[in-house]
């Protein structure tokens, strides 16, 4: 072993030890049933950078039912969802472990699912890893730790450099997702992927319709809630992938006709993501649902778009297309509802500012603005200012000072109405007592009408809520 595979060696045995003391008494386990026990992948490169976390990776000559036995006594719980593909996992403590068996795997070219057969040695299962980088291992059961190197992955690491250990095209062959993985490692921790993974990523960006929806979606999330996901979303789209798995966004680089019509709405888009990080403390930290807003709000330009006669362009309604749009695709990437509800509203909604022309908000604007809102109302905050990427300072400036207005308006009703709680003076079944019905259609129509009411006037009391109702069920004709 040289010296920096030395170095590097002791570093991932230091930071191992600090901060995942547990990992020798599993080795143990495993050494004294006879078999091997090496961290290996991530693990081995954070250990290495000096960012190991609580989630540790392992790899073992131990098949799955052996591993299963010694977790068992060794782990205060174990999972075993993927033991058919050689993984047993368990949690001792504030450990998580994966132990996967030696590997040689490869995918059928039209399966989605891998035909695992168990490797003989740890240099093979190396082999199979997605990166060099991730193909580093520290075994821990010989008479001393010893680090494992076989593709160079150190230097690589020092080079923030990403390089298959075998043909790019063999590695992306047998599994796909790796071209996806690429572009979220480069967002993740600001790598470059070698010049020979990206031609081969864009000569095989059609194999990726073979992987689960399921799969492209957690790496697409891995991606967005990277600390740059400019980067990932510019490979996805410079390479084809961004074509097939999320054609929305290749779509925003619309042709700028030689008067500048419009802006190119794909770097506004990003833009704005970037924007919408810088702000999205106000939400608590990472938040994927306004990460997803900010990038798909303007999806629906390229559909709505229009040349406008004399010069200039319109994208009449494209929050309305644009929120059909991104319900359709984040269903087919199976995201959840409660993700796809919320995305969907706030791309309804992220012009409703600009349609109250200079900042003369009524009451009635500002209660519906809340209304229409609802618990997205933080959300909907920090997506209308990231929305704002002219470069005109006076403009942006304006902007900033009318939405702090709107803000302002807001909080004071809020104190004086509960806006978060809007609802009419009158409940349901005061409308049926009132207007003598039973449950029906008049009923709701009555409440719609009291909603109104509330919305324009504010709170005006039951005995002013029942008048108007009264006289408005009298104008409708109805006995």
């Amino acid at each position: 072993m040289n010296s920096a595979l030395g170095a590097a060696g002791e570093l991932a045995i230091r930071s191992l030890i600090e901060r995942a003391p547990l990992a020798g008494t599993l080795a143990q386990a495993f050494k004294a049933k006879g078999f091997t026990l090496a961290l290996v992948g991530g693990p081995v490169r954070d250990a290495i950078l000096g960012r190991l976390g609580n989630d540790l990776d392992f790899t073992t000559n131990a098949h799955p039912q052996e591993t299963k036995k010694i977790l068992q006594s060794w782990a205060e719980n174990i999972w075993e969802i993927g033991i058919a593909f050689g993984t047993v996992a368990g949690k001792r403590g504030e450990t998580t472990v994966e132990i996967t068996t030696y590997r040689s795997e490869h995918y059928d070219p039209d399966s989605r699912k891998p035909a695992v057969e168990f490797g003989r040695d740890i240099l093979g299962d190396l082999s199979r890893r997605d990166f060099t980088v991730n193909a580093m291992a520290l075994e821990l059961t010989g008479d001393a730790p010893e680090f494992i190197d076989p593709f160079n992955g150190l230097q690589d690491l020092a080079k923030r450099l990403l390089r298959t250990p075998v043909l790019p095209d063999d590695s992306f062959t047998d599994d796909p997702l790796r071209m996806m993985r690429a572009a979220r490692f480069a967002s993740q921790l600001d790598f470059e992927i070698h010049p020979d993974a990206l031609l081969s990523i864009t000569a095989l960006a059609g194999r990726i319709t073979i992987v689960s929806a399921e799969r492209i979606r957690d790496e697409f999330i891995k991606i967005m809630t990277s600390p740059n996901p400019r980067v990932g979303i510019t490979i996805l789209v410079d390479t084809g992938l961004a074509q097939i798995i999320l054609p929305e966004i290749p779509k925003l680089r619309l042709e700028i006709d030689e008067h500048h019509h419009h802006k190119d709405v794909y770097e506004h888009s990003i833009t704005v993501l970037e924007q919408a990080i810088m702000l999205e403390e106000r939400l608590g930290g990472v938040n994927l649902i306004i990460r997803l807003a900010a990038l798909l709000h303007d999806i629906g330009k390229p559909k709505t778009r229009n040349l406008i006669e004399g010069g200039g362009v319109s994208f009449h309604h494209h929050e309305v297309v644009g929120a059909r749009l991104v319900k359709k695709r984040l269903q087919e990437l199976r995201f959840d509802s409660h993700t796809i509800e919320a995305v969907e509203t706030l791309t309804a909604l992220h012009l409703r500012f600009h349609g109250y022309g200079d900042g003369e908000w009524s009451d009635a604007a500002v209660r519906r603005y809340v209304r229409d809102a609802g618990d997205l109302l933080g959300h909907l905050h920090v997506l209308t200012r990231a929305d704002c990427t002219t470069r005109n300072k006076a403009k942006a400036s304006l902007l900033s000072k009318t939405y702090d207005s709107l803000e302002a308006r807001i909080t004071i009703l809020m104190e004086q109405e509960e806006l978060s709680k809007i609802r009419p003076d009158l409940d349901g079944a005061q409308v049926m007592a009132i207007l003598n019905l039973k449950p029906s259609r008049e009923v709701g129509a009555a409440m719609d009408f009291l909603m109104e009411l509330r919305m324009e006037q504010g709170l005006i009391g039951e005995e002013q809520a029942t008048q108007l109702l009264l006289d408005w069920w009298k104008n409708r004709g109805t006995k």
